[in-house]
């Protein structure tokens, strides 16, 4: 017999997710009542129709055997089911959870952000609608990280994070993309727009006050933009022109944001 490929994981069956989420949403306590009461009810029916079928015996005394069973094997068995179905419940909830983050910002991960952006930009593509994608890199990030250590630089990504993300409307998706480079999509916005939010995130992040052992650490970061346009066949290529609009930024002294487009913020033309 052929055993499966090591790389296939076990397919849960399809109604333990639901059944996972209703003992979560109603207790162990309820879930177990719930689960007695069938479990009597089928024993009590399953006592008098044996005793139908033979002919013979006391009802009474079968239905009080019977229900006292079934009530005693499932309130114990049926507790540590209950109990292994809802911590299964939530461990696959933490996964998901945790698979969908970067563990150091806590913003989505490359792969939760290509799955989500993906699926807007085809419906933006698809209806015509706006939509913009920025990336973000963190300006001189490696000077920090030897200045200061890797603990200082950490600590640097998740600053920039937060005060980012304080900066974007829920619908929109932050990602670290890959070291100290941040991706942000943003649905339902055009060119002028995202470049304003690129500019507020640029802003943002020049007036974080760092400090590591006592000393300020100066920060910015160099932002480039990218608008939907009939000629972006992929997603692939929205993000092609965003790296370019941001090594654009970096070529003009950093600390600045440029568009594909040539369209410019009233503060980003300046290479600081």
């Amino acid at each position: 017999m052929s055993t499966p490929p090591p790389d296939l994981e076990p397919v849960a069956p399809a109604w333990l997710p639901w059944f996972g989420q209703l003992v979560t949403r109603r207790g162990v306590g309820s879930g177990l009542a719930m689960l007695c009461g069938v479990v009597w009810v089928l024993s009590l029916a399953l006592s008098q129709l044996v005793i139908s079928l033979i002919g013979r015996g006391d009802r009474l005394v079968a239905a009080i055997c019977a229900s006292a069973c079934a009530l005693g094997i499932t309130a114990v068995f049926g507790y540590l089911f209950l109990r292994l179905v809802q911590f299964q419940d939530q461990a696959r909830a933490r996964v998901d959870h945790h698979a969908t983050l970067d563990p150091l910002t806590g913003t989505c991960n490359r792969r939760h952000f290509m799955q989500t952006v993906d699926r807007e930009w085809s419906r933006a593509k698809r209806y015509n609608m706006d939509c913009a994608l920025l990336l973000m890199d963190v300006d001189h990030f490696k000077r920090v990280n030897d200045a200061h250590g890797s603990l200082c630089g950490d600590r640097l990504l998740r600053e920039i994070a937060r005060v980012s993300g304080e900066t974007l409307r829920q619908a929109d998706v932050l990602a670290r993309f890959e070291g100290e480079e941040f991706a942000v999509f943003l649905p339902h916005t055009d060119p002028l727009g995202a470049l304003d939010v690129a500019e507020r995130m640029r802003e943002r992040v020049e007036q974080l006050q760092f400090s590591w052992d006592e000393r300020d650490v100066p920060v910015s970061v160099s932002l480039g933009v990218a608008s939907l346009q009939y000629e972006h066949l992929t997603l692939d290529h929205l993000i092609h022109d965003a790296d370019e609009a941001l090594y654009s930024a970096k070529a003009a002294g950093r600390n600045c944001v440029r568009a594909k487009l040539g369209l410019q913020p009233g503060h980003s033309s300046y290479a600081l």
